[in-house]
């Protein structure tokens, strides 16, 4: 059987348990209802990658959620399974913390571009997604999974993401390409691919790192409607503290009307501990965004 239709009899499933959930946001979510930003961090940037340790550690912070890994080769993706799913659940409605996002960082490892696996684990991730109230999925293109400069993998990527976002259209879940591109880069990939669920996923220090306009990027972007969520992201550095103008970043944000999560990344600066960061880079955010 051919890989797209594969996963798109796959997808059957999912359409027909989601057709039977209700539509009001569920209890271990509801602590991000009506907010215009909620903030999160990725599970591998506080130390609990692909880790039910998020949850206890996102509340001792004071995040609104957490950006859950879909998880690893190691545990073969094990978000994907119900009981693990449970679990998250459970510690959210415990700590009062929810689910600002989902990320697939083994991506990195095993490239969408050229590993067969990865197809499953990106048509899966819409399930989960989903199952978490979840809008977005990041989808990464580093270190072995890099674009850039590759026409071929590009081209391959295109194909894959014709062949899965069907799928992601049909339950409402965006999938978001974070990468070393630049915003036409990201743009040529998005519109060979012709879906409206198919966007950025915007970190203002990848893109500072590597020479982009990153204020004129996010307002181009945003006049597109194409960037889906963001990373607010340093180097080695406290948010506020390194390259990044965030005062101009959110004045962006404010000038295309975006709304959703912002995701914490990065920013714990050396002879700092990730817990003592975070406090701070929490605090920094939420004043920025009152």
């Amino acid at each position: 059987m051919k890989r797209k239709q594969f996963l798109q009899q796959s997808a059957l499933g999912i359409f027909s348990t989601l057709s039977h959930q209700k539509t009001l946001l569920p209890e271990f979510q509801t602590n991000l209802k009506g907010k215009r930003f909620f903030i999160g961090a990725c599970d591998w940037s506080i130390s609990n990658t692909s880790n039910l340790g998020a949850m206890e550690m996102a509340k001792e912070i004071g995040l609104d959620g957490v950006q859950l890994s879909l998880g690893l080769k190691a545990n073969n993706m094990h978000l994907r399974r119900k009981d693990v799913q449970e679990a998250y659940k459970s510690l959210a409605k415990i700590f009062k913390v929810g689910f600002t996002g989902l990320g697939i960082g083994e991506l990195n490892n095993y490239p969408f571009k050229s590993d067969p696996q990865t197809d499953q684990w990106v048509a899966d991730s819409i399930q989960v997604a989903k199952e978490f109230n979840i809008k977005v999925v990041l989808i990464a293109f580093f270190n072995q999974g890099d674009l850039k400069n590759d026409s071929k993998g590009k081209d391959a990527v295109i194909q894959k993401f014709k062949d899965i976002m069907p799928i992601a259209e049909k339950v409402g879940v965006t999938l978001g390409i974070e990468s070393w591109l630049s915003a036409e880069e990201h743009m040529h990939i998005i519109d060979a691919v012709g879906s409206s669920n198919l966007k950025v996923y915007y970190d203002v220090a990848n893109s500072e790192k590597m020479g982009f306009n990153i204020y004129e990027e996010i307002k181009w972007l945003g006049k597109k409607n194409q960037i889906c969520e963001f990373h607010f992201k340093e180097n080695d550095a406290l948010l506020g503290y390194g390259k990044v103008d965030f005062q101009r970043v959110k004045n962006c944000i404010d000038e295309i009307g975006y709304s959703g999560a912002i995701q914490i990344e990065g920013a714990v600066p050396a002879g700092k501990t990730m817990l003592e960061s975070y406090l701070k880079n929490n605090r920094f955010v939420r004043d920025l965004v009152s």
